[in-house]
C-alpha cells in the first residue's frame, strides 16, 4: 500500500520536477543609469504627439533605429555618443520652441520600447540588453570642441571619404572634415547601389522639358569624387539637388541614359558629413575602441561627461 501512494505521489509531482529541473531561467532586463535629470521633447510624425523622455531612455531608442543589432559593440558605443552630441545640440537649438527632435531621420531614427518589443519577439531581452549596456558604458558622454558640444553628423555609408561640412551645408565646421573611411567597401551592402526610372520621370523631377537626347556633362566634383555641379541638357544643378529630388543615394554618381530610362549609379548612402555607420563597424572589426573611432571622425573633438 504504501509503495503504491508512493508511486501515487511521484506520478504526480514527477512532471512538476522535470520542468522546475529544466526550466531556464529568463534573462532579467538592465537598467539604465540616470545620472542626469536631462529631458528631451520628442515630436512623434505618426501621431503629432510631443513625448518627454529622459535623454538616455531615448538614445536607446536611437540606437535601436540607427544601427543593425549585429554591430559591434564599440561601433555601438561611438553612435551613442554621437547621438547624444546631436541630441544635446538640438535641445540647446530648440530651448525656444516646442520640442527638440523628430523620430525620423529628418533628426535621428526613433523607435519606443513598445515597438521594439514586437519588432524584436523572443530577442527582445537580449538585443535591449545590449543597448542599454552601451548607454550605461557611455553615460551622458558627449563630444566638445573648444568648450562647445558639436553639432556630431553622422550617415550610413561613405564612398571611401567622408565630406567636409562646408561643402554639404554651407558651414565650416573643425571637427566635421574630410577623412578617409575605408571600411565602408567591406562592410556595407550600400557602398555601391543603382536605380533606373524612365527617362521621361528624370526629366519631370528635374523640372526640364522632354528630349529624347540626354546629355550630362559634369561641371565638378569635390576632392572626395562627390559632383558639386553638373549640366543637364543645357540647365546648370548642384549635385544636392538631384540627391534631393531624384532621391539618390549619394552625391557621387554617374548618370547614364539607357533607351527611355535613365540608370544611375551611385557610392556611399547619406550625405558624407561626420561619421560614417559602416566605416564605424569596419574600425570597431578591427579592434578600434569607441574613443579611437570618435576622435578619427571628428577631427579634434574630445569626449567629456555631463553629471546633471
Amino acid at each position: 500500500m504504501k509503495k503504491i501512494l508512493m508511486l501515487t505521489i511521484l506520478m504526480l509531482f514527477l512532471p512538476f520536477l522535470l520542468v522546475k529541473f529544466y526550466q531556464i531561467k529568463e534573462k532579467e532586463e538592465i537598467k539604465i543609469n540616470y545620472i542626469s535629470n536631462t529631458i528631451i521633447r520628442i515630436k512623434r510624425l505618426s501621431s503629432g504627439n510631443i513625448e518627454k523622455l529622459p535623454l538616455e531612455e531615448y538614445i536607446v531608442g536611437v540606437l535601436a533605429g540607427e544601427m543593425p543589432i549585429y554591430f559591434e559593440k564599440e561601433a555601438f558605443k561611438a553612435q551613442a555618443v554621437a547621438a547624444r552630441s546631436y541630441a544635446l545640440k538640438r535641445i540647446e537649438y530648440n530651448k525656444d520652441n516646442s520640442y527638440d527632435v523628430v523620430d525620423s531621420v529628418l533628426n535621428q531614427v526613433y523607435l519606443d520600447d513598445e515597438y521594439l518589443k514586437e519588432a524584436w519577439g523572443k530577442e527582445y531581452t537580449d538585443n535591449i540588453n545590449k543597448l542599454r549596456e552601451v548607454v550605461n558604458e557611455t553615460s551622458m558622454e558627449y563630444l566638445d570642441y573648444d568648450g562647445q558640444v558639436i553639432d556630431a553628423l553622422f550617415f550610413s555609408t561613405s564612398n571611401g571619404y567622408t565630406e567636409s561640412s562646408s561643402l554639404v551645408f554651407n558651414i565650416d565646421l573643425p571637427y566635421l572634415q574630410s577623412v578617409k573611411s575605408s571600411w565602408d567597401e567591406k562592410t556595407s551592402s550600400a557602398f555601391r547601389s543603382s536605380m533606373k526610372i524612365s527617362l521621361n520621370d528624370f526629366y519631370t523631377k528635374l523640372g526640364l522639358k522632354y528630349d529624347d537626347n540626354l546629355k550630362v556633362k559634369i561641371l565638378k566634383r569635390s576632392s572626395t569624387n562627390r559632383i558639386m555641379s553638373l549640366n543637364i541638357n543645357g540647365k546648370e544643378f548642384s549635385g544636392k539637388y538631384l540627391y534631393d529630388n531624384l532621391g539618390l543615394k549619394s552625391t557621387d554618381f554617374t548618370i547614364i541614359q539607357q533607351g527611355d530610362n535613365v540608370l544611375i549609379e551611385t557610392v556611399g548612402y547619406g550625405h558624407g558629413v561626420g561619421m560614417s555607420q559602416y566605416g564605424a563597424e569596419g574600425m570597431a572589426q578591427e579592434g578600434y575602441n569607441y574613443v579611437d573611432i570618435l576622435k578619427y571622425y571628428y577631427t579634434g573633438a574630445n569626449i567629456k561627461k555631463r553629471e546633471n
